[in-house]
């Protein structure tokens, strides 16, 4: 199989799809891979390296795109990407298509068989969303702390206090790999955490693995509001897989918040569990509604790309591998990769996309 990895084109998005050890890995099972000129600069990957992986390294995207039969890449493609899609091609790639019609539509009228990785699911978990997720956990912190300075229009207050002066206050809302990861900064810079989840067992299991260190509510409209409300710093950490996120602060809970008051809303490349959220990007990473800041980059983990790239490879390679060897065949006896299909010979096969964009859900067994 002839396997692509165009150079990403979302602003300031480092990432590469594929990494050196994972085009040595194809390659030597028989197969091709093509990488476009300086798609790993970003991630301090030079085209020396996958040259000497085995790699051929082309001139442009067209030619990546038009060449290939499976498209690996780290984000969405953009609508600049999409006339270059062919027919039938496979893409393997971060999709999060509740929020992008556009993108939708784009695959179906392809017949492009659309792999996300955010929906490869085993045993009940996100495998590899998990990684990503992860960084973007942490990097929470990192970019409300630096949102909270006042010259970037924060209330100026440090999340770790000092002695004399209370601490900064961190309402994580979701118990998940991004909260939980969120909640492990936030915890170590000294702030005064609290997470909020509605599953009560998660809560326990939170409880335990903070040892008091941080403060664990049951999620509902009463405590958001009430949590919000007290908090320097909010971290957005809501997941439902595939679909859009839930708006669990309303735009009339601002009011409620301080001035210069914070909001990392990690979920919207799900569109956000902020009514009040839009993407924003590295260049110009936050707005202001009703005097709180708001962060709404859906690429962070593009930020620190070295970190990202590989933690990614390591968790998409196996399934790329298997991809790689079997095509449709591999999909259909994997479970895991059924999953992922979320778009196959014109139809939406994942029932949150679908649901939507009000469009017709099909089986993917039904069409294999």
């Amino acid at each position: 199989m002839i396997i692509g990895c165009p150079t990403e084109v979302k602003p300031r998005e480092h990432r590469v799809g594929l990494v050196p050890a994972a085009a040595s890995e194809l390659t030597a099972r028989g197969h091709t891979v093509l990488l476009q000129r300086g798609a790993g600069i970003g991630s301090g990957l030079d085209d020396a390296a996958y040259e000497a992986a085995g790699a051929i390294i082309v001139d442009n995207a067209a030619e990546v795109w038009s060449r290939s039969d499976l498209i690996v890449k780290v984000k969405e493609p953009l609508e600049q990407e999409f006339d270059l899609m062919r027919e039938g091609q496979m893409l393997y790639t971060y999709l999060h298509l509740a929020p992008v019609p556009k993108l939708t539509n784009a695959l179906l009228e392809r017949n492009i068989t659309a792999v996300a990785y955010e929906t490869i699911e085993v045993d009940g978990k996100l495998p590899l969303l998990k990684p990503m997720s992860e960084v973007a956990g942490k990097m929470s912190i990192q970019v409300g702390a630096w949102c909270l300075e006042k010259e970037r229009g924060g209330k100026g207050v440090l999340l770790g206090g000092v002695p004399g002066v209370p601490r900064g206050r961190v309402c994580v809302i979701g118990g998940g790999v991004v909260g939980v990861n969120a909640a492990k900064i936030a915890v170590g810079m000294g702030a005064e955490v609290t997470i909020l989840d509605n599953n009560l067992d998660r809560l326990e299991y939170l409880d335990d693995v903070f040892l008091g260190r941080a403060q664990t509510l049951y999620s509902t409209p009463h405590s958001v509001q009430e949590q919000i409300s007290q908090a320097d710093l909010v971290v957005g950490a809501v997941l439902v897989p595939g679909a859009r996120a839930p708006n669990l602060i309303k735009k009339d809970m601002l009011g409620q918040m301080e001035p210069g008051s914070v909001i990392v809303d990690v979920a919207v490349d799900q569109g956000g569990c902020v009514e009040t959220s839009r993407v924003t990007t590295h260049d110009d990473p936050t707005f202001e509604v009703d005097g709180v800041i708001h962060y709404g980059v859906a690429n962070m983990p593009g930020a620190v790309a070295r970190t990202s790239t590989f933690a990614l490879s390591h968790s998409t390679l196996p399934f790329l591998r298997n991809l790689a060897d079997g095509g449709i065949d591999a999909i259909k006896a994997s479970v895991p990769l059924q999953r992922g299909v979320n778009t196959y010979q014109g139809k939406v096969t994942y029932d949150a996309v679908a649901e939507a964009h009000n469009l017709e859900y099909v089986d993917l067994q039904s069409l294999l």
